[in-house]
């Protein structure tokens, strides 16, 4: 995701946030699951990555992620967030 363009924050870059949790999904008919079988409620331990994306960045975030994802539908979820920089003022 960084190597699209994900993660950067004023000076820093390949900035994120991890959380690890249980997944559970049910395959229905015509799915072809990575894990687990149609029909059948799976539980799997996944990890959360949390993230900034520039708009401008988002398309090429998004292709990278779905390029090495291994589920046939990963949950993805975009959120815009407003720029706060202007509307602090800054401490001395």
């Amino acid at each position: 995701m960084a190597k699209a363009g994900a993660g950067r924050i004023g000076n820093y870059d390949s900035c994120s946030f991890s959380g690890k949790g249980t997944g559970r999904f049910r395959p229905l008919k015509d799915a072809k699951p990575a894990i687990g079988s149609v029909g059948t409620l799976t539980e799997v331990e996944e990890e959360r990555i949390e993230t900034v994306v520039k708009e401008e960045d988002l398309k090429n975030v998004l292709e990278a992620i779905l390029n090495v994802h291994p589920y046939e539908e990963p949950a993805i979820h975009v959120l815009r967030m407003e720029d706060y920089h202007g509307l602090l003022e800054k401490k001395g």
